[in-house]
């Protein structure tokens, strides 16, 4: 992770701690530079897939930007010390930046998701912000692109003139190819899987009262019952756990800091 700025380990894994509008800021005067960054959007479940996967936590602590994307990161970071910590969210990520490169002329590549789900997103978008520079809109196929087709997408989007890179192929997939192609992509790629189809109005996000709440998991979990309830039975317990074990150890190490 880039060293300026500030980070918390939560189970091993950093996430950038800094408030929500500073990690905008910051992508945004990245991307005006179209710098080769990557920010990765985790969730419980990322953080323990990092937690089980050695090559997966390397591309987290490599990372310019973790955000803690989910109230059970943010809880932790608070009582970790970051106190005035916030949700730096995937769906809040593309809005705000969205938002922020119509009115600094930066442009905007999507990649990943299918051709439906990004056609929506570029009619929402259109009418949101007007001025909004799409530089490319790119589905990628379910198998791996062979050298030759991702040599052509790397020249696609670096002969854009994008200044961000939002890409959907899901987690850990994304993670990887970010990983992958830092210092080939000029601009600053963010892995967003999960808000493609959000912000296309293909599903629903929870009310925000369920997400102050931290129940976001919940309600999605409502919604599509077969695919997450592994995923949550797996993921939730450990993290509760590991995540008391790391809380019981900072407080027995500032106890013990504490003059007699």
């Amino acid at each position: 992770m880039a060293k300026c700025l500030p980070a918390i380990d939560v189970i091993s894994s950093p996430v950038t701690a800094l408030p929500f509008g500073q990690q905008i800021n910051q992508i945004v005067a990245w991307a005006k530079e179209r710098k080769s960054k990557f920010v990765c959007v985790a969730n419980v479940h990322m953080l323990m897939e990092a937690y089980w996967r050695e090559d997966l936590g390397s591309v987290l602590r490599q990372a310019d930007i973790v955000t803690p994307d989910g109230m059970p990161l943010v809880w932790m970071m608070r009582l970790l010390g970051a106190t005035t910590q916030d949700r730096v969210a995937g769906l809040d990520i593309l809005f705000a930046t969205a938002k922020a490169c119509s009115e600094t002329n930066v442009s905007l590549f999507f990649v990943g998701s299918e051709q439906p789900v990004l056609s929506r997103m570029r009619q929402r978008l259109m009418q949101e912000f007007p001025q909004l520079q799409i530089a490319g809109m790119q589905p990628l196929p379910f198998r791996p692109l062979t050298p030759l087709e991702d040599k052509v997408l790397v020249e696609q989007i670096n002969n854009s003139g994008a200044g961000i890179v939002y890409v959907s192929l899901g987690c850990p997939k994304q993670e990887y190819w970010m990983a992958q192609h830092q210092g080939k992509v000029s601009a600053v790629m963010i892995g967003l899987g999960g808000a493609f189809p959000v912000y296309a109005g293909i599903q629903k996000r929870a009310p925000r009262f369920i997400r102050e709440l931290g129940l976001e998991w919940f309600y999605r979990l409502v919604q599509e019952p077969k695919r997450l309830w592994r995923r949550y039975g797996s993921t939730i317990p450990p993290f509760v756990w590991l995540a008391m074990k790391q809380l019981w150890a900072h407080r027995c190490s500032q106890s013990q800091e504490l003059p007699s």
